[in-house]
């Protein structure tokens, strides 16, 4: 596969993984036990915020090698 495909690919997935993520994270944030309580939603808000980067660091990292 070539560089330049695997960037498209890659850039599918990670729009795809925002989408999902996203998506999870609202319907997570909605939930009573997390709407009642003002620390476990700053605590949310960053596990959340910073934790699509995990997943989509293998995908980058795929997307950016040189071709064979």
């Amino acid at each position: 596969m070539t560089i330049r495909t695997r960037k498209f690919v890659g850039t599918i997935f990670l729009l795809v993984l925002v989408v999902v993520w996203s998506l999870l994270g609202m319907t997570i944030a909605q939930t009573p036990w997390l709407a009642n309580s003002g620390l476990l939603q700053s605590i949310f808000y960053v596990v959340a915020g910073l934790g699509w980067v995990l997943p989509a660091m293998p995908i980058i990292s795929w997307m950016s090698r040189p071709d064979a």
